[in-house]
This record gives C-alpha cells, structure tokens and sequence, in this order.
C-alpha cells in the first residue's frame, strides 16, 4: 500500500483530517491533520476547535505500527496541526475559510485570460476567499470560487498616503479547484487573538 494511502487511512479511521504530507531531508516525514468540519447550520456558527498535542500523540502511535507493518522506511516521524499556512486541499476546505485571506498559486498562468491590470504571465494571488453561488437555472457556474483583492499603492521612500487618495480598484479571480496547482491560508499574523480572521481593506474609501 502507498504511503499516502496508508497515511490517510489511518489518520481518518481515528476521525481526524489529513491536510498534508511532507517528507523532508533527511528522513524526516511530517503529517498535518485537523479535526473534521461541516458546514453549520444557518444561523448557528460553528465554534471553531484545534488539535490538540494528545492528538497528535493518538495519531503517531497508530502510524508508528502501520509504518513498520507495511515496512515504509522514514528516521523520525512528527505528527503536527495545521500552521497559519494552512494548506487548502478540498472543496470542504473552500467553505470552511470563506471570507479569509487565503494564498492560491495556478498551475498556468492566465494567458489570454487575464483582465484590466493583471499580467497574462501572473499565477500567484493574493485576495478574500469567496463563494461564487450556482445559476439560479441549476447550470454549474463557470468558477465555483474567487479571491478579491487590491494591488498594493505604489509610493517612494517617506511618502505619505494622502486618506483622500483613490484606492486601487478592486480585482477578482475566479478559479476551480483543478486549476490550481496550491492554496493555502495567507500567513497573517493578528495580535488580536488567535480567533480573529484575517482580513483586507476591500471597503471604498470616504472621500468627504
């Protein structure tokens, strides 16, 4: 059995999420799991949970035997939860962090399809993770998610934003999840506590 395979089947069979699988130099393999999460119901928010380091002790154990069995060759095993680069691998992932900062690479650049400011070679993006609802008809929409953002003020050295000035304008970029070759979280730190997302300024500026 692959190492994938057996890495996922054990770290589901004890209830938990498989988010990535790293092997590093040296022997090292690395797991990040999560706990499962499920759409809450409208108007009751679902409280969000961690892993624990007992979580992590459950699942290393289980993989420490099943490694050995199906004789999967590593030096040191570490078993982790998830950073605040959390990698995003299913369409449950998607929904999971809508309205947070999230990092999506393509696996081509836009070409031809690039639009306003966006360079036709660009495959790195940096926006507000959105939901793009389904045809009122019932046909599939052509992206089922898009990440907003503004490009960064471009000013010289000591030069002070004026609050009157124009913001950039907003910007978009519909993708399916087969078009990207990774997503991740974006690695914002917030000094507000760990339960505050992420956020960009994508308001339109007072001008009065």
């Amino acid at each position: 059995m692959a190492l994938k395979e057996i890495v996922e089947q054990i770290v589901t069979g004890l209830g938990y999420d498989l988010v990535e699988i790293d092997r590093s130099a040296g022997g090292l393999l690395r797991i990040t799991i999560d706990l499962p999460w499920s759409a809450a119901a409208v108007g009751q928010p679902q409280l969000e949970q961690f892993v624990t380091v007992e979580d992590c002790e459950k699942v290393t154990r289980q993989l420490q035997f099943a490694l050995e069995v199906d004789q999967i060759e590593y030096r040191r095993l570490e078993v982790s939860s998830p950073g605040i680069d959390r990698l995003l691998r299913h369409s449950q992932d998607f929904e999971r962090f809508v309205g947070q900062v999230i990092d999506v690479t393509l696996k081509a650049p836009l070409g031809a399809a690039a639009t306003g400011q966006v360079s036709a070679n660009r495959k790195k993006f940096r926006g507000v993770l959105e939901r793009v609802d389904v045809a009122a008809d019932g046909a599939s929409a052509e992206y089922s998610w898009q990440v907003v953002w503004r490009d960064e003020v471009v000013t010289k050295p000591g030069q002070k934003i004026s609050k009157k000035r124009p913001l950039p304008p907003l910007q978009a970029l519909g993708f399916v999840l087969s078009e990207l070759k990774e997503a991740r979280l974006a690695p914002i730190v917030s000094f507000k506590g760990r339960a505050q997302t992420p956020q960009l300024d994508l308001s339109e500026p007072d001008l009065n």
